[in-house]
C-alpha cells in the first residue's frame, strides 16, 4: 500500500510494452499518462522501460533479461516502486516478486496500473459512499491475487473451528477478503438505496450530467457554470465523489453533476463497484463531453468515454460535445515515431466538428472564452426535457443575466 501524499516522494519506475498495434510514440504517451498518475499519489517516476512484445509474457509480462536490466536499475538508483502500465495476473506478480527476492529487493512494491488508480481513488474518496465503494473495488481486486503485496491482512492461525496451524496462510487470507466483500456489499447496498431514493426526488427536474476523461477540466466547468465552490486541481481523478448543484435559468430550476472521470483502462471492478455513482450519468438527461482538445491524442480519450457509457447503457442520451482548453491548444508539428505530423488548426478543427449533426463547442474554462456559447446551446437542450415534462411551458430565449445557483448537493 502506498503512504503517500503527505510523505517524502517515493522513487518509481516504469514499465510498459509496443507491439504492432501500438507504436512507440503511443507507449511515450501511455507511460507519461502513468507517470502523471503516479504524480498524483506523490511519487516521482525516475526512469521508464519499453520492450517490443508481441504479446506479454505468460510468467513475468516482459522477458526475462529485461526484467534482470529493470532490477539491476533498481537496485543503483534505489527506488522503491515497480510499476506497469497494465494489469498483471496473480502469475506475473507472483514470479516477478520471486526475482524481487532472488535479488535481495523484498522492500521494492510491486504495481500494475489497476493497483495504482485504486490506490489513488482510495486517497480521493470524501464521502461514506465512495471509500465503500473504492473499498469493495480494491478487495475485489486483491482476491484472485494474493502476494505479498497483500501481507497487511491479519492472520489466524488455529483456534476453534479453524483448521489449525497447518492451513495455508493464503486460504485463511481468501476467506477473509471473502468476508469483507461481503460487508461491503451489504453496507453499499443500504447507502445505494439512499441514494436512489434522493434520485427519485429529482423527477420534475432536468437532469445535466458533465462526463469525460479525467483532468479535462469538468470540475472546472461544473464551478464556472454553477458559481459553487467544487474541487479542482491539474492532477488526475481529482473529483471521485459525484456532485450535484441545482440552478435556475429564466426561472427554470435543473440540476447539473460533475461525475468520476473515465480513462483507458479503467478497472473493471470499479465500474462495477461505482455502479450508484454512476447513475448520475445513466440516468441524466443531458451529457455535457469535456474534452481536453489541448491533448494530443483527445480523439483516442473520446472514443474512451463513449466506449465506457455504452458499457454503462448511457451512449443513447443527447450529448454536447464540450472542447475545453482551447487557449492551450497548440498547431505545432508533433514527432511520431519517425515522422512529422501537422495537426490542424483550431479553425479547421472547429470547423470539422461543428459540421456533425452532434452538438460542439469550443471553450474555455479558465480564459471563460465562449461559455455563453455553451450555456445557450445548453439552454436549448434543457428547454427540449422540460417541455415533456410540463407541456404548458413556452420555449425562451435564455436571459444569462438571470442565472441564479444553489450551492447545495444534497438533491
Amino acid at each position: 500500500m502506498i503512504s503517500t501524499l503527505a510523505d517524502e516522494a517515493e522513487k518509481a519506475v516504469l514499465v510498459g510494452i509496443t507491439n504492432y498495434k501500438q507504436a512507440a510514440h503511443k507507449t511515450k504517451e501511455y507511460l507519461d499518462e502513468l507517470a502523471f498518475l503516479a504524480e498524483t499519489l506523490g511519487v516521482q517516476t525516475i526512469k521508464r522501460f519499453t520492450q517490443a512484445m508481441d504479446r506479454p509474457d505468460r510468467q513475468t509480462f516482459i522477458k526475462s533479461g529485461k526484467l534482470l536490466e529493470i532490477v539491476d536499475f533498481i537496485r543503483q538508483s534505489k527506488a522503491n516502486l515497480l510499476i506497469f502500465d497494465d494489469e498483471l495476473s496473480a502469475t506475473h506478480l507472483r514470479n516477478i516478486e520471486k526475482v524481487l527476492k532472488e535479488e535481495k529487493l523484498e522492500s521494492v512494491q510491486l504495481l500494475d496500473r489497476s493497483s495504482l488508480i485504486l490506490e489513488i481513488f482510495r486517497f480521493r474518496a470524501q464521502t461514506a459512499q465512495a471509500h465503500t465503494q473504492v473499498e469493495l473495488a480494491r478487495y475485489q481486486y486483491m482476491l484472485p491475487r494474493l502476494t505479498r503485496m497483500w501481507t497487511h491482512l491479519s492472520r489466524q492461525r488455529g483456534g476453534i473451528g479453524m483448521k489449525g496451524a497447518g492451513e495455508k496462510e493464503i486460504e485463511t487470507d481468501r476467506r477473509i477478503i471473502k468476508d469483507k466483500i461481503s460487508l461491503l456489499k451489504e453496507k453499499l447496498k443500504k447507502i445505494e438505496q439512499q441514494a436512489s431514493t434522493r434520485r427519485k426526488s429529482r423527477g420534475g427536474l432536468v437532469r445535466v450530467a458533465l462526463v469525460g476523461y479525467t483532468n479535462v477540466g469538468k470540475s472546472t466547468l461544473m464551478r464556472l457554470l454553477t458559481k459553487a465552490d467544487v474541487f479542482a486541481e491539474n492532477k488526475l481523478f481529482a473529483t471521485v465523489d459525484s456532485t450535484v448543484r441545482k440552478l435556475h435559468w429564466n426561472g427554470v430550476p435543473f440540476l447539473v453533476s460533475d461525475t468520476v472521470g473515465f480513462i483507458r483502462k479503467l478497472p473493471t471492478m470499479l465500474i462495477e463497484s461505482f455502479k450508484s455513482t454512476l447513475a448520475e450519468i445513466v440516468e441524466a438527461d443531458v451529457l455535457l463531453h469535456v474534452i481536453d482538445v489541448s491533448h494530443a491524442g483527445f480523439e483516442e480519450q473520446i472514443n474512451i468515454v463513449n466506449q465506457t457509457l455504452t458499457d454503462i447503457k448511457a451512449a443513447d442520451k443527447p450529448m454536447i460535445y464540450v472542447f475545453n482548453k482551447i487557449d492551450q491548444y497548440l498547431d505545432k508539428p508533433l514527432m511520431s515515431d519517425k515522422y512529422l505530423i501537422l495537426p490542424p488548426s483550431l479553425e479547421e478543427l472547429e470547423a470539422s466538428y461543428l459540421g456533425q449533426d452532434r452538438h460542439s463547442v469550443f471553450i474555455s474554462a479558465v480564459k471563460k472564452l465562449n461559455v455563453d456559447t455553451l450555456k445557450k446551446i445548453l439552454w436549448a437542450e434543457i428547454q427540449k426535457k422540460h417541455l415533456t415534462i410540463y407541456p404548458n411551458y413556452l420555449p425562451r430565449e435564455l436571459d444569462l443575466a438571470s442565472s441564479q445557483w444553489a450551492e447545495s448537493d444534497d438533491f
